[in-house]
């Protein structure tokens, strides 16, 4: 029994609909619970205003990738072709930018495409190897909320059930090792 309450995860309420969820959400936040989290198989308009959540720093991360990338792009051509190694080719000066864009666009999109993988991955908390998937249907037909302790587990399981879940579930944690 002590094993069970250790991999206690929560509770899961499953919906009918986008319309559903979305509705119970807001009522799940109202509530005052600290960990909850929607799961749907596509994106619900309106999702994120009910959980509360605020707008990704990802663009922001990108952006200081695309800036760096051509910085440095820009700072290659320049150090070689006019500090380190200047050649008059043809007459043209030694800081000729206009040959340099090639190289600092490729620059800009790989570390603005590469600081974006790593901010997403970063803020995701990803890979995530200790939870697991508690219905094999929660990306394909399925709608679910999911209360996490710690919280009231019965004050959790009947707000689900008074707000329209067709089941309502406990979860425990199977992670992958």
């Amino acid at each position: 029994m002590a094993t069970e309450a250790r991999n206690l995860s929560g509770v899961v309420g499953f919906f009918s609909g986008p319309g559903a969820i979305l509705k119970a959400m807001e009522k799940v936040k109202a509530t005052g619970f600290e960990k909850f989290d929607a799961f749907t198989p596509f994106p619900v308009h309106g999702m994120d205003d009910a959980m509360g959540i605020k707008r990704s720093v990802l663009p922001y991360i990108t952006l200081v990738g695309a800036i760096t990338g051509l910085t440095i792009g820009f700072s290659l051509e320049y150090w070689t072709s006019a500090v380190d190694w200047p050649l008059n080719v043809g007459g043209k000066p030694f800081n000729s930018w206009p040959a340099f864009v090639p190289v600092m666009f490729e620059l800009t999109i790989l570390l603005a495409g590469l600081s974006t993988v790593f901010g997403m991955f970063a803020l995701n908390r990803l890979p995530n190897l200790k939870d697991a998937a508690f219905d094999p249907g929660i990306t394909r037909d399925r709608f679910a909320i999911w209360i996490g302790v710690p919280c009231d587990l019965q004050q959790a399981e009947s707000l689900l059930n008074s707000l329209g879940a067709t089941d309502v579930r406990k979860v425990y944690q199977e992670g992958w090792f």
